[in-house]
């Protein structure tokens, strides 16, 4: 029953241990190397979503208060609404080129 070989121990062997780390080493520089070569794509959809999102949500906003007041308080539609939604244009663009701005000068600190 000693020389069973279904009840025998398996002793490890040091080459599979050997080529496991390895394999674990590799797969960590080759995640470092990913994460390295599309960080600026990564960078770069962040910013594109919010230069999207600034540019349709600051006009909404600006139509949506636009709206209320011109019609429940002051009575005076649409021209309340139509100041508003080009003065939150004005704005979302100035936002836009503060981001591109400082996007740009991150750039140049990183290189």
């Amino acid at each position: 029953m000693a020389d069973d070989p279904e009840t025998a121990q398996v002793k490890e062997d040091l080459a599979i241990d050997s080529l496991e780390d390895r394999i674990a080493a590799a797969r960590k520089a080759e995640d470092e190397r990913q994460a390295r070569e599309h960080a600026p794509l990564r960078d770069a959809t962040s910013t594109g979503w919010q230069v999207v999102s600034t540019m349709v949500g600051y006009p909404l906003g600006g139509i949506i208060i636009g709206l209320f007041l011109d019609n429940f308080v002051f009575g005076t539609l649409p021209w309340i609404t139509i100041g508003l939604m080009f003065l939150a244009f004005a704005g979302a663009c100035l936002h836009v080129m503060r981001l591109v701005k400082a996007q740009n000068a991150d750039q140049a600190n990183k290189d």
